[in-house]
């Protein structure tokens, strides 16, 4: 299963090394049951965005270790991908940038077709093979109809996706230089949520109990973080509801708003997926 990663301290600039390469199930250790590809996207201090990502496992992809371990941002979006739609190319690699936003999907949509239709000329938007370009770019699509206005924007898409194609799972998260936007729907993949104050370092413990890694690096600035999964044992991480939209501010300002209260119109199930698909879906 494709796992995404992001983090916010906006308007602060941080480092997430000890979520991507240190913690006790890093986007690292996560790679390794997902190794199709690896990226990373975070934002300048003028604010535009830089996504750098490969086809390769994070353990494979040095580069990517280096970059995360030093990169700075007040934003970052990382993903790790198991491939369920188009081949094993950069293209097709996480997360996707449009429109100054960054995006990674986790999940299975069918009928590309029809996304296309929906899309029209931002079909021109998706350079790869993805269901999660495609959906993306209806997602920009939307924000323009609603004049900018992301939060907006991203539940008309979500909700036309629901009602309209077949979907497995869409979890998604959306950031832009000083917001995050998250979303888990249906019920098949959990998405976690942790907020964490100023004033700990962050540290895991070794089968012993003893501290194993420590770091320093957030201290002293307040972050919230969204995960396919708990990714340390901090107690403070909560899971989003199936439907539950988070939408972080730039004042680190939280609101959850569930989106969606009833199942796709049209589920999938594992069973209904081809071999990949399903194979990208299953937890490990």
């Amino acid at each position: 299963m494709c796992r995404l990663f992001g983090m916010t301290a906006a308007p602060r600039r941080v480092k997430a090394t000890f979520w991507l390469l240190d913690a006790a199930d890093s986007l690292e250790r996560q790679s390794v049951t997902n190794p199709d590809g690896t990226g990373l996207g975070t934002f300048a201090r003028d604010g535009s965005p830089r996504v750098e990502k490969q086809p390769l496992a994070v353990f494979e992809d040095r580069p990517f270790a280096a970059e995360a371990k030093h990169r700075e941002s007040t934003t970052f979006l990382a993903h790790v991908r198991h491939a369920s739609t188009g081949a094993r190319t950069v293209p097709n690699t996480h997360p996707f940038t449009q429109d100054g936003r960054i995006f990674a999907h986790n999940g299975v949509i069918e009928n590309l077709p029809r996304i296309d239709e929906q899309l029209g000329s931002y079909r021109d938007l998706v350079t790869g093979d993805t269901d999660s370009e495609r959906f993306f770019a209806l997602i920009t699509k939307q924000i323009d109809a609603h004049n900018g206005d992301v939060t907006a924007g991203l539940i008309s898409a979500v909700r036309w996706v629901a009602d309209q194609l077949p979907i497995f799972a869409i979890n998604l998260i959306l950031t832009t230089a000083t917001e995050l936007w998250a979303l888990r729907y249906p019920a098949a993949h959990e998405l976690f949520v942790l907020e964490r104050p100023a004033g700990h370092h962050l540290e895991h413990a070794g089968s012993s109990g003893t501290v194993r890694v420590r770091s320093a690096d957030l201290t002293d600035a307040p972050t919230v973080i969204v995960a396919s999964e708990r990714m340390d044992d901090d107690p403070r991480w909560r899971a989003l509801a199936p439907g539950e939209l988070l939408h972080v501010d730039a004042g680190l300002r939280i609101e959850r708003t569930v989106i969606l209260t009833r199942p796709p119109t049209h589920p999938l199930s594992l069973s209904d997926l081809d071999a990949g698909a399903a194979a990208s879906q299953r937890s490990h």
